[in-house]
């Protein structure tokens, strides 16, 4: 088969400055992807809820949640990972920088709470999210032969994108470190990147290696056609 891949849900924001918008205007997800390459069947950032989620993956793939061999999260924040328990046969992955940088945040948080006498429900929460964390990987460099990860810093202090290197083009499945078409168009990147700089210097990467975008909340574009 080689290396495919086809979007499975298209993204949004829950609101676009590019539009106008100032106030939350719809339900925010991540763009969801799926990769095929050969045998090997990656999800890209499972965002919607988990039964819309099974339902648009049967309808743009014909695949059931057990056939994905591997999820792969751009970052750690929640709305990339809105039905990661669906793939729980999967084997879970994500840049090793994220994984640490969510560890150390969530020793810090848990820390705080015991300088506070303790919070019941905040410690069930941060139970549940180290628990999720546990069972991440840390991605390979190569996802497959030609499936690369790709560090995008920024978004969050550890996020990455995939680099996909077709027979005729180089796509790169952003995550949020571009999030629209519009955002791509004027050269911006997130209001909510964690570390600007950063972003911005992975937004001019991503630039100068992709003929195509897939990014975190929006359809897939081709550079230069905007």
């Amino acid at each position: 088969m080689g290396l495919q891949y086809r979007v499975i849900s298209i993204g949004t924001l829950s609101r676009n400055r590019f539009w106008g918008e100032t106030e939350p205007r719809r339900f925010p997800h991540a763009t969801t992807t799926l990769i095929r390459a050969d045998n090997e069947t990656i999800l890209v950032d499972p965002s919607l809820p988990a039964e819309v989620l099974a339902q648009r993956l049967e309808e743009r793939s014909g695949l059931k949640p057990n056939q994905i061999h591997a999820v792969f999260l751009t970052t750690f924040r929640p709305i990339h990972r809105r039905s990661l328990s669906l793939f729980s046969e999967s084997t879970w992955l994500m840049y090793r920088p994220e994984i640490d940088a969510v560890q150390a945040h969530l020793n810090e948080v848990r820390e705080r709470a015991r300088d506070n006498a303790g919070d019941p429900e905040l410690n069930k929460l941060l139970d549940e999210e180290e628990s999720v964390l546990a069972r991440i990987e840390a991605a390979p460099e190569h996802l497959t032969m030609q499936t690369h990860l790709f560090p995008a810093v920024g978004a969050t202090p550890g996020s990455a994108a995939l680099l996909l290197a077709l027979p005729t083009q180089t796509t790169v499945i952003t995550g949020d470190a571009i999030v629209t078409q519009e955002h791509f168009a004027a050269g911006q990147v997130h209001e909510q990147v964690t570390m600007i700089e950063e972003a911005r210097k992975s937004f001019e990467d991503i630039l100068e290696v992709a003929d195509e975008v897939v990014p975190g909340h929006d359809n897939v574009f081709r550079v230069g056609a905007l």
